[in-house]
């Protein structure tokens, strides 16, 4: 479909060439833009989202049989051949195969804490276990990073921060965001998985320096970490599938809506008895 190729290369060229050598309106290419999605049309934007999503999630590990394996466990149900179509035309494809080589640098794990929390996701009070984590957004041509943390008491995201890289100030600032919102004491247990950006020497420097205690899940193993990846999981298909957003603007809205108002504020969580975060917490402070 010609206007589809333009939609991929806009930003690279100036749309008015673009239609000129296809052959095709700027008028016809608009109002294509505008028209509204057949209801496979949309399967198929979900599903390459999603695909998108889970790749940079296992961090380009995945080839097509493992992305249709984990997509399907969630819940979105689909085939091998469909994904690796999917794949093909977006021009991805995981990094384990014979062109990829592991160098020694590559596997040394500086930084690496120990796992504290062994999925004992259960926590007595505010501020005992934070757990922290950062996910992928794809709005119309470009990654937007998201990090958040989450106090394992109430499920509530007490810290996020959102940006177009993917960097030790992103979680630094969600971080920051988290100690100013909370009252936290010594011995807070903050776990994350083992990403760069939660080893960066500055980064573990700044928990030590507010005297939190860090656990890091076992390499590879995002189970060790089950109720982050559970919000993103209910964060991407209440709001980001949903939604498809066409600009960083509109995705920051978005998601300050849904994690401010919406998530920690009106959706029942089934770890709080059926209560928001914020209601489960104001129960637990009368009740003490």
């Amino acid at each position: 479909m010609k206007y589809a190729l333009i939609v991929e290369y806009v930003g690279y060229y100036p749309v008015a060439l673009m239609c000129r050598v296809l052959g095709v309106s700027k008028s016809g290419y608009y109002r294509w833009l505008d028209r509204p999605v057949s209801a496979r049309g949309q399967r198929r934007i979900d599903m390459e989202e999603r695909i998108k999503s889970t790749y940079e999630e296992f961090e380009a590990a995945y080839g097509a049989p493992r992305l249709a394996k984990e997509l399907s466990e969630l819940g979105h149900l689909c085939s091998v051949n469909y994904v690796a179509k999917l794949m093909a035309e977006q021009g991805i494809k995981a990094r384990n195969g014979k062109g990829f080589r592991y160098s020694r640098h590559s596997l040394t794990m500086q930084n690496v804490s120990d796992n504290l929390l062994w999925r004992d996701f259960l926590a007595s009070k505010p501020n005992e276990k934070w757990t922290t984590d950062i996910t992928y957004i794809w709005v119309k041509d470009q990654w937007l990073y998201l990090a958040t943390v989450m106090d394992l008491f109430s499920r509530k995201i007490v810290g996020w921060s959102l940006d177009t890289s993917m960097t030790e100030r992103l979680i630094k600032d969600a971080m920051k965001m988290a100690f100013s919102n909370r009252k936290s004491g010594p011995g807070l247990i903050v776990h994350s998985d083992r990403g760069v950006q939660y080893r960066a020497q500055s980064y573990i420097d700044y928990l030590t320096s507010n005297n939190c205690r860090i656990s890091m899940s076992r390499k590879g193993n995002c189970w060790d970490n089950a109720p982050m990846e559970s919000f993103f999981s209910r964060l991407k298909v209440e709001l980001i599938y949903a939604k498809n957003y066409r600009t960083i603007q509109e995705a920051k809205s978005g998601v300050f809506a849904y994690i401010e108002i919406f998530y920690n504020r009106k959706r029942r969580h089934s770890a709080n008895d059926g209560m928001s975060p914020v209601a489960y917490e104001e129960k637990a402070a009368n009740a003490a």
